[in-house]
């Protein structure tokens, strides 16, 4: 097998690397027409086509599909070492992320993460469970009954407030408001990268690479501000703060570029995420009146009225329904990594530079591990389910020691929003189904608009 994977026969000479079976595509452009205009459903056919392992070409750069948990598993957690984040996607994204937990690598990131984890310590993030829900009620009480509303724009305006309270210690006057208006225009920009079959460095004046270095340096000149306001050196209870506080093995406090990248990652990811999970939820329950029913039930049974980190528990119900969600639409749709040396994946080499991609939204629905996939089921989500489901078949939040840092405080944040508004309203769908479109998040094309009905 080494041979093999080194190229060579046995005999020294030349070998053919044995390959996954895959599409040919075209001849310059190998499947990248095909990714670009349908990038979901690409991968939904490629997987059910060619098996657990499919190679793909986009232009000259080799690609792998993998969808096997075991694959996954490889490629995640086993040998993560050798298969880095930092592949030709998110090498676009580099002035907007920098080098934060979602772009850094090897010891750098290692060393990041280190210094990031006690600003995610459980009890820090308890605290927060009253700002979720002050804010999330705050907004439905502008809502008038049987009016229309965009609900992924209702959800992001809650969840950024968060996101910015939770922090910077920021009610969201207009310069965090700012940050978010730039960081749109960014990722609007970026969709337009992916789908190109050759980047032009940020340098180039083009229109795009203009709008796109505005819209970076309005965020960056505005994050440095906000640190700059918090070098006051007391704790102000808000995640920078606790930031700033942090010291690595050697007594040394993150730069000035690592506490913006970070920053800048925890605001954008912290809050894009979030508010998609909770649109796609809301599409969803519209569409089974029954789960709404028992979704408000389960809420209005709570004991004062208003939902608390200690109703967590009591939520069951609800913690099934954004379950169930996130594995139907799962905001982190794909990962991508490359490979740094040659390994062995599910018995075919794997050269030093090949992309991976893992799907969950090709995961999620797979009917090997999923009866009825494409059914919304929350109570599929027994205990005994989830004892019998494959490892890494389902993954909204990633797997291995990159897994997403604050899933404990997204999942706290979407069961709160979503019991707290169900005791209020009950959303129904006014628009045509929502088509998914793959950019850096799986966000609904156009509004989603939907009729607020007041309950009580």
């Amino acid at each position: 097998m080494a041979a093999a994977l080194n190229g060579m026969g046995g005999d020294g000479r030349s070998a053919v690397r044995r390959r996954p079976p895959g599409p040919s595509g075209e001849r310059l452009l190998g499947s990248l027409r095909e990714f670009a205009a349908d990038t979901l459903g690409f991968a939904t056919r490629l997987a059910r086509e060619y098996g657990e392992v499919a190679r793909f070409r986009l232009v000259n750069r080799e690609a792998w599909l993998l969808s096997s948990p075991a694959a996954v598993e490889r490629v995640l957690v086993e040998n993560q070492r050798n298969y880095v984040k930092h592949t030709f996607f998110w090498r676009k994204v580099d002035a907007i992320f920098g080098k934060g937990l979602l772009t850094n690598e090897g010891e750098d990131w290692r060393r990041q993460r280190r210094l990031v984890q006690p600003a995610f310590h459980h009890d820090r993030i308890a605290e927060y469970a009253r700002v979720m829900v002050d804010y999330a009620i705050d907004r439905v009480d502008g809502w008038r009954d049987g009016e229309e509303r965009d609900i992924r724009h209702e959800m992001t305006s809650i969840t950024f407030r968060i996101v910015s309270k939770t922090l910077f210690d920021s009610e969201v006057a207009g310069d965090v408001a700012e940050i978010g208006v730039a960081f749109d225009t960014g990722i609007e920009e970026i969709a337009r990268r992916i789908r190109r079959p050759v980047l032009l460095p940020d340098w180039v004046p083009t229109k795009g690479n203009r709008r796109y270095r505005s819209a970076v340096d309005r965020m960056d000149r505005l994050v440095y501000r906000i640190i700059a306001e918090h070098r006051d050196g007391r704790d102000r209870g808000d995640l920078l703060s606790a930031l700033m506080q942090a010291r690595d093995e050697e007594g040394r406090p993150m730069s000035e570029e690592q506490l913006r990248d970070e920053t800048i990652t925890m605001l954008l990811a912290g809050h894009e995420t979030t508010a998609l999970a909770l649109t796609w939820t809301w599409y969803l329950v519209s569409q089974h009146p029954e789960v709404a029913e028992r979704l408000e039930a389960e809420a209005d049974a709570l004991a004062d009225g208003r939902p608390g980190i200690e109703d967590l528990p009591r939520l069951p119900f609800t913690e099934r329904v954004v379950k169930e969600s996130m594995r139907l639409y799962p905001p982190a749709y794909s990962f991508g990594r490359e490979a740094l040396e040659d390994d062995e994946i599910l018995g075919w080499p794997v050269a030093a530079g090949t992309t991976l991609f893992v799907f969950p939204w090709v995961l999620h629905r797979d009917a090997r591990f999923y009866s009825e996939p494409l059914a919304f089921a929350p109570d599929r989500w027994t205990a005994e389910f989830e004892r019998t489901l494959p490892r890494l078949a389902y993954l909204p939040f990633g797997a291995g020691p990159r897994m997403c840092i604050g899933r404990e405080f997204a999942r706290m944040e979407l069961a709160l929003i979503v019991a707290t508004i169900a005791q209020r309203f009950r959303i129904e769908w006014a628009s045509e189904r929502p088509i998914p479109m793959a950019s850096i998040t799986l966000r609904p094309t156009g509004g989603l608009r939907a009729v607020v009905r007041r309950r009580g």
